[in-house]
């Protein structure tokens, strides 16, 4: 088993389509497969953990400039974390988040930041996120925000600082509200 990584648009066509199969599992829209389902401004890029051919999870990774507390960094997110259901519990997704954590560190962002359910806290955590406690992300755009503590969400924000600024800043993304507009394609990374 090894992880894959591509950007999204050159994923190779018989590992995409067992991607949207996955995301279908999880969350199924009945939509066929768009191919590329990323705003490019974000530099979508695809990690894949494959089996002899088979694609037992995957995620994406998201990028761009945010500006907080009259700062700009570089940041990263994970979105759309998926394994396989005849392969969970086995920690294939585990391997995978903490993949993607090395890929963040290594790619000289200052930090990695997402949203995830409540529930799934923990297993972030193993793979080496950090709660950002009290904290709310900002999605969607400034003229029509879709924030993670809207009514019927149950989200937390992790991180990763990265660089030793953002590390001296982490007060400032605690219990703070982060604008991170990644747009209305992506609305919530």
């Amino acid at each position: 088993m090894h992880v894959q990584r591509y950007p999204e648009a050159a994923v190779p066509p018989e590992l995409r389509s067992q991607v949207w199969a996955l995301q279908e599992q999880a969350w199924p829209s009945g939509d066929p497969d768009p191919g590329v389902s990323r705003d490019p401004a974000l530099e979508p890029e695809s990690l894949l953990l494959v089996d002899g051919g088979r694609v037992v999870a995957a995620l994406d990774l998201l990028s761009k400039q945010l500006d907080h507390a009259g700062r700009s960094y570089r940041a990263r997110g994970l979105s759309t974390v998926v394994t396989d259901r005849a392969y969970q519990g086995r920690g294939y997704g585990r391997q995978l988040v903490a993949a993607a954590l090395q890929e963040v560190r290594r790619s000289g962002a200052d930090l990695g930041l997402f949203t995830c359910d409540r529930p799934l806290q923990r297993f972030y955590e193993s793979a080496g996120w950090q709660l950002l406690p009290g904290t709310v992300l900002i999605g969607g755009t400034a003229a029509d925000p879709f924030p993670s503590d809207r009514p019927g969400f149950d989200k937390v924000t992790m991180t990763f600082l990265c660089t030793p600024r953002a590390q001296a800043a982490r007060q400032s993304f605690e219990h703070a509200r982060i604008a991170l507009h990644p747009g209305v394609l992506d609305r919530l990374w």
